[in-house]
């Protein structure tokens, strides 16, 4: 019984899809896409040496161009800040007198409660502050 070369790609590129299944590491799945990419080109009537490069370059770009994506989704960061986090660095308006004890600014159009990140340092309303963290419902600025 003579096989094809084709076949042999896609026997492969099923082999490669288990482990990607029984394991959820991308990277077999990047390789089991290079192995019908390299089933295509066996089907076309390229060589062996054509099908093996494909299958080596489709492989190696995707895990090159993938897999930096996959790890930053993976870890969970964006890149972009989102919720309080997006707060600490912006500017706000002192509305009422803030010093250690309280006060209150305006900040991303909202009004918050804020204090002094130096329990000695007072801000005047009208004054512009930087916050440097949230704690809780209270902005902590300078």
């Amino acid at each position: 019984m003579d096989i094809d070369a084709w076949v042999w790609w896609l026997i492969g590129a099923v082999g490669l899809g288990i482990p990607l299944v029984l394991t959820a590491m991308p990277e077999f799945g990047m390789f089991a896409v290079g192995a019908v990419a390299a089933a295509v080109v066996a089907a076309l009537g390229g060589g062996v040496v054509a099908q093996v490069l494909v299958f080596v370059v489709v492989s190696v770009a995707l895990i090159a161009v993938v897999r930096p994506i996959a790890a930053r989704h993976r870890s969970g960061q964006s890149g972009h800040a989102s919720g309080i986090d997006a707060l600490k660095g912006r500017q706000a308006v002192v509305l009422e007198r803030v010093d250690g004890s309280g006060g209150r600014i305006k900040l991303a159009g909202e009004v918050w409660s804020a204090r002094s990140f130096d329990g000695d340092q007072s801000f005047e309303s009208g004054r512009q502050v930087d916050v440097v963290d949230i704690d809780g419902a209270t902005a902590v600025v300078m």
